[in-house]
């Protein structure tokens, strides 16, 4: 597995992309676990290698692949990726990871993966007819996240703690006529605001703290129940330092109604629902943000080549970065 990883280019390209940039923090979304953390290990490895070494890191067990022996989607069958917890072929595929230049609490980490669906306040859960689709037993075991939810402690240097809240939704497209996966994406998101709120059986996050990941879901534009998004960005608890790239602006294809410098993603004409803000780096309202940006350099700039072969990239994600200073 380290050989693999070391030997292949698109790993080679994401971690100068990484050692550029520099993060203290990292959640890595869609990235494959594996009971020893092998995977993980070896990009960290590799990491090092590229002049940026993040030797603390931390993985859970995501729910994608996680077999439930139902018929989630009800298709009539069992066992298909769509039967998972969150869709997935084998268990463990298209993960999250943590790396860290500095210390993690594990043991302090608060896991919110086996939340069910049907509990969150308000949940829009699929129907067809008026009823529970496909049925409400399915409800009676159907986790909310697609990958995870995360409260991971970092250890600071004066000893004290930063959280960093992660998550991955699911894309809000496919999901069959009740727009399965679509509602899901919103309530994946919506989940935060219930935590800040105080609204779950789960203590709010004590500051400071930054939420981050892929919600896969745009304010603005896009497929997906916009609101939700919205609603997270503009909640009181939270800050958003509103990181820009001039490469986004220059690869806007389309009208949006977003500002397209805010773009995390290059899904031009072609490659699927065009360029979208879906990465987010969200600190904690009581933090100091001395800057912010997204890893994406104009087409003309030297640096644009860190990002790989335009036609074939090793990701469409591009990094999203906010410093921030304690207050």
């Amino acid at each position: 597995m380290r050989d693999l990883i070391r030997g292949d280019p698109a790993a080679g390209t994401v971690a100068e992309v990484i050692a550029h940039v520099a993060p203290d923090v990292l959640l890595l979304t869609k990235f494959d676990y594996d009971h020893g953390h092998a995977a993980l290990t070896a990009f960290a490895d590799l990491l090092a290698q590229t002049g940026h070494p993040m030797p603390h890191a931390f993985a859970l067990r995501p729910n994608t692949g996680m077999q439930t022996g139902m018929d989630l989607i009800g298709d009539r069958r069992r066992n298909t990726p769509d039967d998972a917890q969150g869709y997935g072929a084998f268990a463990g595929v298209a993960g999250m990871a943590l790396l860290s230049r500095l210390p993690i609490d594990a043991q302090a980490a608060r896991d919110f993966s086996a939340f069910l669906w049907a509990d969150l306040p308000g949940a829009r859960l699929p129907r067809r007819d008026g009823a529970l689709f496909p049925d409400a037993e399915v409800f009676e075991i159907q986790r909310l996240s697609t990958t995870g939810h995360w409260d991971v402690p970092v250890i600071l240097p004066d000893g004290g703690r930063l959280s960093v809240l992660g998550w991955y939704a699911t894309p809000p497209v496919f999901g069959g006529r009740e727009g399965r996966n679509r509602l899901r994406n919103h309530d994946e998101t919506r989940f935060w605001v219930h935590l800040l709120d105080g609204a779950l059986p789960f203590a709010p996050p004590e500051p400071p703290f930054v939420l981050m990941g892929d919600s896969n879901l745009d304010p603005h534009d896009g497929d997906g129940l916009h609101a939700a998004m919205a609603a997270l960005l503009a909640h009181p608890a939270l800050q958003d330092p509103r990181p820009r790239s001039p490469g986004a602006l220059a690869a806007t294809d389309r009208d949006r109604a977003g500002d397209p410098a805010l773009h995390t993603t290059d899904w031009r004409s072609g490659r699927g629902p065009g360029n979208l803000r879906v990465d987010y780096v969200l600190p904690s309202a009581d933090l100091r943000v001395t800057g912010a940006g997204v890893f994406w350099p104009a087409p003309d700039d030297p640096l644009a080549a860190m990002l790989g072969d335009p036609e074939d990239p090793p990701t469409r994600h591009r990094l999203v970065w906010v410093d921030v200073a304690l207050p």
